[in-house]
């Protein structure tokens, strides 16, 4: 408005005593309009910490693309020298792994890694491995998945591993093998609500497992066998994705608040308990609401809903700030909503999903029905009315990301840890039986802040100043337990497992917002990875991050090349590689290309028109 206002000026060609009495009245004229608007906040330019622009030269970032590229030939080289064709590398021993299946997760899990990287001899190296697979479960392996394939596992590392490397390089016998196994793992819809089952026998078609799942391994299968069914015309692989939609549409949670639960019964499909988490066993569920809306062209309204209904919920009842330093972060709760204030690692996905989400959506709360929505999402549509809701995922985006960054940065080895706990300011705990301190939801900041005028940064963003530890404390014998207030928190688990959930975040931040700061905080990242976890044959994960040089553990998972270096090489390579509008990541960081159903292919998986 003021620009407007002063080019209106100019075009008159008023005296510079005129232009200066004029441009103090537009001052005050957009000074009133603003201010005359505090019960709706709009946020659409002041969502982000405003920081300088990048003083790095573009040269430095191709050197460190070419960096992680040399770190995924020297992990993926120890696994060809040492552990290929069995499915991991143990980094320290240079033995093996055969975690999943003994097919060769690792290799699988990094095909359409090595299609980016211009890895041309590798991938070549890969194919007759991927030729000779049998996808038969009776190949030894060295843990309990024996005689069967936890099907959540292989679809998101193996089918999803193929179908990306297909899309990336057309290569004929990707398709035939996605679709060989495909075919293979389809037993596992045969429960009677259609939710998959744990495991199944590939040679048999038996499942395996109880009668009842978790979120994330019932629910993280529909990008995957939807982009199947396209790519194979196979209208079984339409309708194994789509059981599980539907099945997630037509359950009632309104006393969830909208939000899908952790535990489900495959027999009567319905859920099996109240706990409420985006973390461990139901992370990946939420993810594919969005996903799968992003993937078929934003045609799936139920999918846009499921979404819709899940982030209001966590907006508005499991969003925490902590209480030295206002950090932004995300809990579990249990039934009457009560919060662990437990923050784990694999969360940190979710500012990406909502930073993925603000970009790529018009995002509205009328795209719900709020009759539908049940006395407690009522509750959170009404509060969460009052905002610009692509502004508040921007808003909540950006204080997550800046908590899971802190979480690296604070640590003496520079390395995350795999579950923290926050605690009260004084870092006293009540007494058994006393109630729990008082912790401070989100939205109630948000509502305080926005009533007040919406001044300053929205609660939980803003620069955060790092605490880290002295040699003294670091020294403690009881490190797990270690209690500095003005830390916030606590370490529940030290470990750090290469896990990739913040760099993916890292990276979806700078892609939507082009702000250079996420891309030298990914750049601390990886020097911390291969400052302390390199090995002579791969990187191995830390058993205690607290330590520099870290304690190694002898394990290097296959989503180490899959996910964690993927995105750190997309996040440092100056072209859009994977262009957000066109592509949709599957839960293990395999992309997969966007799409829309055909007239002749919607008549034949019998796809309902969308309604206006």
């Amino acid at each position: 408005m003021f620009r407007a206002c002063v080019e209106h000026l100019r075009a008159r060609r008023l005296s510079a005593r005129h232009l200066l009495f004029t441009a103090v009245g537009c001052v005050l004229v957009v000074t009133l309009y603003y201010s005359a608007l505090p019960n709706t906040v709009s946020g659409s330019e002041i969502w982000r910490t405003i920081r300088p622009p990048s003083t790095t030269p573009p040269h430095v970032w191709k050197q460190r693309a070419e960096a992680v590229k040399a770190a995924f030939r020297h992990a993926y080289s120890g696994y060809e020298k040492h552990a290929k064709p069995h499915d991991e590398l143990r980094p320290l021993s240079n033995g093996t792994k055969d975690n999943f299946n003994g097919w060769g997760v690792t290799l699988f899990d990094s095909l359409d890694t090595m299609i980016m990287m211009g890895l041309n001899d590798e991938f070549a190296r890969a194919l007759p491995v991927v030729s000779r697979a049998t996808f038969e479960t009776n190949a030894p392996v060295t843990n309990r998945h024996e005689g069967y394939a936890p099907f959540f596992e292989t679809v998101i590392r193996y089918l999803g591993g193929l179908l990306s490397a297909y899309a990336l390089s057309r290569e004929p016998l990707l398709l035939q093998r996605a679709d060989d196994l495909g075919r293979m793992l389809s037993p596992a819809f045969d429960t009677p609500s259609g939710f998959p089952a744990f495991g199944v026998d590939t040679v048999t078609g038996e499942t395996v497992g109880t009668s009842s799942g978790v979120l994330a391994e019932i629910a993280s299968c529909q990008v995957e066998y939807t982009y199947l069914a396209l790519l194979t015309g196979n209208k079984v692989y339409f309708e194994n994705a789509d059981v599980v939609m539907q099945g997630l549409w037509k359950v009632n949670l309104t006393t969830l608040g909208g939000m899908l639960p952790r535990r489900w019964n495959l027999a009567t499909g319905y859920p099996g308990d109240e706990f409420l988490t985006v973390g461990a066993a139901a992370d990946s569920a939420h993810e594919y609401l969005l996903k799968q809306y992003l993937l078929t062209g934003k045609q799936d309204k139920q999918a846009l809903q499921l979404y819709l209904r899940t982030t209001n919920h966590i907006f508005t009842h499991m969003l925490y700030l902590s209480e030295a330093r206002d950090l932004l972060y995300v809990t579990d709760t249990n039934r009457n909503f009560m919060p662990s204030h437990n923050f784990e690692h694999l969360s940190c996905f979710l500012p990406g999903l909502l930073a993925l989400g603000a970009d790529q959506l018009d995002l509205s709360l009328d795209d719900l029905e709020y009759e539908t929505l049940g006395p407690i999402g009522q509750r959170s549509y009404d509060i969460l009315r009052n905002y610009d809701l692509r502004a508040l995922h921007r808003w909540a985006a950006e204080g997550l990301a800046t908590t899971c960054w802190l979480l690296y940065d604070e640590q003496p080895s520079g390395l995350g840890p795999d579950v923290i706990h926050f605690q009260p300011r004084t870092g006293e705990w009540p007494a058994r039986g006393a109630p729990p301190p008082t912790a401070k939801l989100w939205i109630d900041g948000m509502e305080r802040w926005r009533k007040a005028g919406a001044r300053g940064y929205p609660p939980g963003l803003g620069e955060k100043k790092p605490v880290r530890l002295t040699r003294d404390e670091i020294g403690s014998a009881k490190l797990r337990a270690l209690r500095v207030p003005e830390r916030d928190y606590v370490l529940s688990r030290p470990e750090y497992f290469l896990r990739p959930e913040t760099l993916e975040s890292v990276y979806l931040m700078w892609r939507t917002t082009g702000d250079p700061v996420w891309r030298e905080r990914g750049w601390s990242i990886f020097e911390a990875i291969e400052r302390e976890t390199k090995t002579a044959s791969g990187y191995a994960s830390s058993k205690n991050i607290l330590l520099s040089p870290t304690l190694l553990d002898d394990d290097m998972p296959s989503y180490f090349l899959a996910e964690t270096l993927k995105y750190l090489y997309l996040l440092f390579h100056d072209e859009d590689m994977v262009p957000l509008d066109r592509w949709v990541f599957n839960t293990e960081a395999h992309p997969l290309p966007i799409f829309a159903w055909s007239a002749w292919e919607k008549s034949k998986f019998g796809i309902a028109e969308p309604s206006p």
